[in-house]
């Protein structure tokens, strides 16, 4: 039977193209990923692909079909696997030592906190945040609101004075 007229879809041929070459390609993916039991997988998981697609695949791109699958199935595991680590490594960076009491402490803190720098006079308010929030140097905050340095430095001040009082010393 010459080339041009073995199916793959034929039993024959596909048991001959697995004989023939299921032993290298475990090889080559066993190589790639160092595990017996996902070459063997990666292996069969290619010669199933081979038979669905045996009626558009020719008997001569048989063998780089198979290897081509083959690859592309590892590469498919590694990034899943990739994938997969880079969430549990999320997961991980998420879970904290600290107790509930003192996550729910520190909520309401913060809550106490925006709300005392809400209530603050508008001209405090606003250096308060550019300094503290934006980082901006109080030569800046002056040119941003129109004021000499000196009216900051006072705003500053005023600010930080009413926020300890209502805090004391953090």
């Amino acid at each position: 039977m010459s080339s041009e007229t073995k199916s793959v879809c034929e039993q024959e041929t596909y048991e001959y193209l697995y004989n023939a070459h299921s032993q290298t390609l475990y090889n080559y993916i066993y190589y790639k990923c160092g595990d017996k039991q996902q070459a063997e997988d990666t292996i069969q998981d290619a010669f199933v692909k081979l038979w669905n697609n045996c009626s558009k695949v020719l008997f001569e791109k048989a063998k780089s079909f198979l290897y081509t699958v083959a690859r592309n199935i590892f590469l498919n595991e590694v990034a899943h696997k990739k994938i997969v680590l880079e969430h549990q490594n999320t997961l991980s960076n998420r879970t904290t030592n600290e107790t509930p009491l003192f996550l729910l402490e520190e909520q309401e803190f913060m809550q106490q906190l925006k709300d005392a720098i809400a209530n603050l006079p508008e001209k405090q308010r606003e250096v308060f945040l550019l300094s503290r929030i934006d980082k901006k140097k109080y030569s800046e905050i002056a040119e941003i609101t129109g004021v000499s340095i000196k009216a900051v430095e006072k705003r500053m001040s005023l600010a930080l004075v009413t926020l300890r009082k209502q805090f004391g010393k953090i």
